[in-house]
């Protein structure tokens, strides 16, 4: 499944293309030990939800169907292979944590409880014979209740503020050219100050030496907003990378 996902993500990211801000494996499929229907669940993260409408007509000529929010506020939903479905898109916009929070933080707490893994199947398997809608029920329930444990277990510091960073950094980062001699944002910086606090900047490469780095710039923002404690700093290159 890690590789059809790798091939679709591919796929993904050419039809969002800068709009694109990060995508994942999310679901059943991602956690390797865990059983699954065949249906590979993927989740992207964007800058802007209308650009991903604008986009529509390129999803469908891939074989998707476009559902727009489909039930949730925020989202917008695709699935492709009709009623025996193969793969679902889930996309947010970056700044859509509960969403998007949610799905890794359910993804990753099966990638590393095992007994936890090893009761959620029980109960897929459990309820495989009965219809589609109270299995539904059953399964979302259980998910709920585990990604709570997860809350419970894990501090926000370590689940959230990695991933939270990273793309804050991500959705700022464009390389653009301000002028002949200058041009901005090909490496991205993001903080996390001791209050709790996001702040962001992107490199400002020149002809001459006068440039700034996205660290920098990050930190300027910081203290121009009256803060000067940094809990942790991520920075992103020019291929998506966290360095």
């Amino acid at each position: 499944m890690a590789k059809k996902y790798e091939e679709e993500a591919l796929l993904i990211k050419d039809i969002l293309a800068d709009n694109c801000v990060a995508i994942y494996h999310i679901g059943s499929t991602s956690v390797e030990g865990l059983a699954a229907k065949p249906i590979i669940d993927i989740m992207a993260a964007v800058q802007n939800l209308e650009k991903v409408d604008d986009a529509a007509e390129a999803f469908s000529k891939i074989g998707y169907e476009y559902l727009g929010e489909f039930g949730i506020a925020g989202r917008r939903y695709l699935r492709k292979g009709g009623d025996e479905r193969t793969h679902q898109i889930h996309i947010f916009q970056t700044e859509d944590w509960n969403n998007i929070g949610r799905h890794l933080a359910f993804r990753d707490y099966m990638r590393t409880h095992k007994k936890e893994r090893d009761e959620y199947a029980k109960i897929k398997k459990k309820f495989l014979h009965r219809n589609s809608l109270m299995i539904l029920m059953d399964i979302v329930t259980e998910k709920k209740n585990l990604c709570v444990k997860l809350r419970n277990s894990l501090s926000p510091n370590l689940m959230e503020h990695g991933i939270k960073l990273y793309l804050a950094a991500r959705n700022v980062q464009k390389k653009r050219e301000i002028s002949p001699l200058v041009e901005a944002g090909g490496v991205s910086a993001a903080i996390l100050t001791e209050k709790g606090n996001i702040y962001v900047g992107v490199c400002i490469d020149t002809a001459c030496s006068l440039g700034m780095c996205a660290e920098r710039n990050a930190i300027a923002n910081m203290i121009t907003n009256g803060e000067n404690g940094i809990c942790r700093l991520i920075a992103v290159d020019r291929n998506g990378k966290a360095i």
